[in-house]
Order: structure tokens, then sequence, then C-alpha cells
């Protein structure tokens, strides 16, 4: 190759690599708009008011769930039904 073609071949992928530069800026932007939106619907579903655990609730050992007294299945293991 000529020095004149390598300059040239050099260019040419400089200006590819600012091109994919720059569609990959566009991207991000978009993906950060997208972000933004997200954490906006966070926001929303935070205002949920929860409430403590009641008497007729246990915490399942193996699941680390809440759940009515109804669905304890081993009293020694406090374990749920599903888990038993």
């Amino acid at each position: 190759m000529s020095e004149e073609e390598e300059e040239s071949t050099v260019e040419a992928s400089l200006e590819e690599l600012l091109a994919k530069r720059t569609e990959e800026k566009g991207e991000e932007e978009e993906e950060e708009s997208v972000l933004d939106l997200a954490s906006e619907d966070r926001a929303e579903t935070l205002s949920v008011k929860a409430l403590p655990q009641q008497q007729n609730e246990f915490v399942c050992k193996n699941c680390f769930l809440v759940k009515h007294q109804s669905q304890l299945a081993d009293r020694k293991r406090m374990f749920c039904r599903d888990c038993a």
C-alpha cells in the first residue's frame, strides 16, 4: 500500500468510528430517558403503605413470606404449606 492509500483507509475508519460513536450517544440518551420514566413509575409504587405483621400471621422460616396461620404446615420448623 502506498502512503496515500493508507491515509485514506485510516481517515475512512476514523469517520466510521465517529459515526458509530454518535449513534451510540443517541442510543444512550434514549436509554437515559427510559430510565427517567422508570424512576417516576417507581415513585408511584413506593407509596403503598406496609402493615406490620398481624396476630393471625406468621413468617415462614424457609421462604420468609408472611402468611396466614391457616398456611402453617409445620409448627416446629415454622414452614408454610408450600415449603413443608
